[in-house]
C-alpha cells in the first residue's frame, strides 16, 4: 500500500470527497475513450455508473461503522456487480448482418463500476491502477487488435447479392484467386413490404498473403449485383 493514502482510508469529509472526486475522474477519462468512437455509452454514463458504485460502497461503510447495523458492508457492493449487467446488456446489439457490437462498450461499463467500489472502499491504488491500464488497454492494444484481425488466416463474410448468377460469380473470383471457401450458409433477408427480399450468404474464406482482407472486400463488392459486402 501507498503511506500517502493511509489517512485518506478513514470516513471523514476529505476522505469521501476525494474517493467520489476519483471515481468522476476515472469515470470520465474511461468514458472519453468511449465517446470519442461515438458509442452509445459515453462520458456521462461510465461518470455516473463510476460514481454511483463509489456512493454504494461508501454507504454500505457508513451503515456497518456509523449506524452499527449487523450487515456485510461489502453486499450492496457485490449487488452493483451483479445489476450492472442489466445495463451492459443495453449497449450489446446484433446487427442484421449477425454481427455483434458492443462487447467492448458493455465490459467498461463493468469495470468503471468496480473502479468505482474500489475508490469508495478507500482502495485508492487498485482504482488508480485498474484506470491506467483500462485506458491502455481501450486506446493502444486496440492497433494490435485490428493488426491481428488483418492478419488472420480466414475472415467471415456477409454478402448480400441479387441472384444465384451473381453467387456463382462470388464463387468463382474466390477460386480463381485461390481462396478456399471453409463454410457457406445462404439466407434470404426479409425487405419492407412491396419490395423484393434479398438474398443474402455468410462464407468463411481462407486467405493468402497474396490478397489481404481489405482487397478482397473491395473486388467482390466490384462484382455487378452484389448489394453490400461486409466482414463480420
Amino acid at each position: 500500500m501507498v503511506n500517502f493514502f493511509n489517512n485518506l482510508r478513514d470516513l471523514t469529509f476529505a476522505s469521501i470527497a476525494l474517493r467520489m472526486l476519483l471515481s468522476v475522474v476515472c469515470g470520465g477519462l474511461v468514458g472519453l475513450e468511449r465517446e470519442y468512437k461515438r458509442r452509445s455509452a459515453g462520458f456521462r454514463t461510465h461518470i455516473l455508473i463510476c460514481l454511483g458504485a463509489s456512493m454504494t460502497t461508501l454507504t454500505g461503510q457508513y451503515l456497518g461503522l456509523y449506524m452499527h447495523y449487523y450487515t456485510d458492508m461489502a453486499r450492496l457492493g457485490s449487488q452493483v456487480i451483479a445489476g450492472i449487467g442489466f445495463i451492459g446488456a443495453g449497449t450489446i446489439i446484433t446487427t442484421q448482418q449477425h454481427q455483434v457490437k458492443g462487447l467492448t462498450t458493455a465490459a467498461g461499463l463493468w469495470v468503471s463500476a468496480i473502479i468505482g467500489l474500489a475508490f469508495g472502499a478507500g482502495f485508492f491504488e487498485g482504482g488508480l491502477i485498474t484506470t491506467a491500464l483500462v485506458l491502455i488497454a481501450e486506446i493502444y492494444l486496440s492497433h494490435l487488435e485490428f493488426w491481428i484481425r488483418a492478419n488472420a488466416p480466414d475472415i467471415t463474410l456477409f454478402i448480400q447479392y441479387d441472384n444465384a448468377s451473381t453467387f456463382n460469380k462470388i464463387i468463382q473470383y474466390l477460386h480463381e484467386h485461390d481462396l478456399s471457401v471453409l463454410n457457406t450458409e445462404i439466407t434470404r433477408q426479409e425487405s419492407p413490404e412491396g419490395e423484393e427480399s434479398k438474398m443474402c450468404a455468410i462464407l468463411s474464406v481462407a486467405l493468402n498473403r497474396a490478397n489481404p482482407v481489405s482487397r478482397v472486400v473491395h473486388e467482390i463488392d466490384q462484382i455487378t449485383g452484389v448489394g453490400s459486402v461486409e466482414e463480420l
